[in-house]
């Protein structure tokens, strides 16, 4: 064989092994990022939800904000057919229906049948608790080290969790939205909420309490612009055990929205304002 064509064969070798070695390390790359890819993807990232979600100085996360639920649970807590005033809907009760004792479950079915008569939400009354976060309509937190104020766009009703390591008072009234304390879990309000008047319901589908209601509520971000609130309710009255209910609060990010004014208990007054003149006038 002549030196030339041989020196031509060799670095035909050469370019041949090199261009191999290259495909094998450039794919052993890829593949180490495919695999690197899938692990992230497969690994849960709980740091970015810690550092994300608003906080206060003390370092608690901070609830301040606008917040609406979607959920349709004012409609009926329990799952539902359509029908004249309500769509139909999944209900958001843990194991879907309440568990009523007997004479109270017959009392719940007269409320159901006159409830566009009784409900107190249709006259205008405050709402109450857990009523109140869940009815569409918004409510502002505005929340401090010490405290947390709900003020409600229907009726304006205020509600306030202390969050100062106070108890409930000893000699207590009942009131419409009882009395509030909330602790910290971590990055979790736990509000527990007792000495309540029996005047509200659950929803517009008769659902209600007595006098006896307990509500342990449970507020956490799950993004810095989504809350799960979960409540447990006990009554021994009216339920043969606890039972909670959830849903999912957004934050109103609109331009420039904010509560408007909604005062309920106007309502019977509406036909005499503004004031109208005279007859013949």
């Amino acid at each position: 064989m002549s030196r030339p064509l041989q020196l031509t064969i060799q670095w035909k070798w050469y370019l041949l092994t090199g261009s191999l070695f290259l495909v094998s390390i450039f794919g052993l790359q890829a593949c180490n990022k495919q695999t690197t890819a899938e692990a992230n993807a497969q690994t849960p990232q709980t740091s970015s939800l810690t550092t994300d979600i608003p906080r206060l100085a003390n370092g608690k996360p901070d609830f301040s904000g606008i917040w609406q639920s979607t959920s349709g649970a004012d409609y009926d807590l329990e799952p539902h057919n359509h029908r004249e005033d309500a769509p139909p809907g999944a209900g958001v009760v843990e194991g879907k229906y309440l568990p009523y004792l007997p004479e109270a479950l017959e009392q719940k079915k007269k409320n159901f049948a006159e409830r566009k008569k009784l409900d107190p939400a249709s006259k205008g009354y405050t709402l109450g608790v857990p009523r109140g976060i869940y009815y569409p309509a918004p409510f502002q937190i505005f929340q401090r080290e010490k405290d947390l104020f709900i003020v409600h766009q229907f009726g304006h009703s205020v509600r306030t969790i202390f969050t100062n390591n106070t108890d409930h008072p000893k000699d207590p009234y009942d009131w419409w939205l009882g009395d509030s304390r909330g602790k910290w879990e971590g990055d979790t309000l736990v509000v527990d909420a007792r000495h309540f008047n029996d005047k509200t319901w659950f929803d517009s589908a008769g659902n209600y309490h007595s006098d006896a209601l307990q509500v342990l509520e449970r507020w956490t971000f799950l993004d810095r612009n989504t809350i799960e609130y979960q409540a447990t309710v006990t009554d021994e009255k009216v339920f043969s055990r606890p039972w909670t209910l959830s849903v999912i609060l957004h934050r109103h990010r609109e331009k420039d929205f904010q509560l408007i004014e909604d005062y309920r208990f106007t309502l019977e007054y509406d036909e005499f304002y503004p004031p109208k003149p005279p007859a013949g006038n």
